[in-house]
C-alpha cells in the first residue's frame, strides 16, 4: 500500500513541474544541501545572479516550490564575445509530509543563497517521558 502512495505523489509532483512557463529562456535546478536538526529542516539552494525581489516560495497542497529569475538583459554598449557557463531561471519543487509545519516556514537570501527554514511539527519532534515514582 506504501508504494502506490509513493507514486501517487511522484505523479502529483510531475505535473505541477511539467507546467507552461510564461517566461522564455532556460530553467535550472539549483543545487541544494539539506541539513535536518531537533527543531527543522534546513534548504541551501544556490541561486547566483538573482534578485531578492525575483524570488517565489510558495506552498500548495504539500508541494513547496521555489523559482528564481535571473535578469539576462545584455549590459547597454558591450556585446558577449565569450561566455563559459549558461544563465537562466531557476525552479525546484518538493513534497512536504506531516513532519514540516507549513506555516512555520521562514527564508533568507544573501550572496546568492537561498536559506529555507522548515520547522518540524510539535507532534513529530522528540518527546522526553518522566516516570513518576508511586
Amino acid at each position: 500500500m506504501a508504494t502506490n502512495d509513493k507514486q501517487v505523489q511522484k505523479q502529483e509532483t510531475r505535473d505541477l513541474q511539467s507546467a507552461e512557463r510564461t517566461r522564455w529562456g532556460k530553467v535550472f535546478s539549483p543545487a541544494i544541501d539539506i541539513l535536518e536538526t531537533k527543531n527543522d529542516l534546513r534548504l541551501y539552494a544556490d541561486m547566483p545572479g538573482v534578485d531578492q525581489k525575483s524570488i517565489s516560495i510558495t506552498v500548495d497542497q504539500g508541494v513547496l516550490t521555489i523559482q528564481g529569475n535571473v535578469d539576462t538583459t545584455p549590459i547597454e554598449g558591450f556585446e558577449l564575445d565569450y561566455q563559459e557557463y549558461d544563465v537562466g531561471d531557476y525552479q525546484r519543487t518538493f513534497t512536504l509530509t506531516d513532519t514540516v509545519d507549513q506555516d512555520k516556514i521562514s527564508a533568507n537570501y544573501k550572496n546568492g543563497v537561498l536559506e529555507l527554514i522548515l520547522q518540524k511539527a510539535e507532534k513529530t519532534k522528540p518527546k522526553r517521558i518522566e516516570i513518576k515514582a508511586n
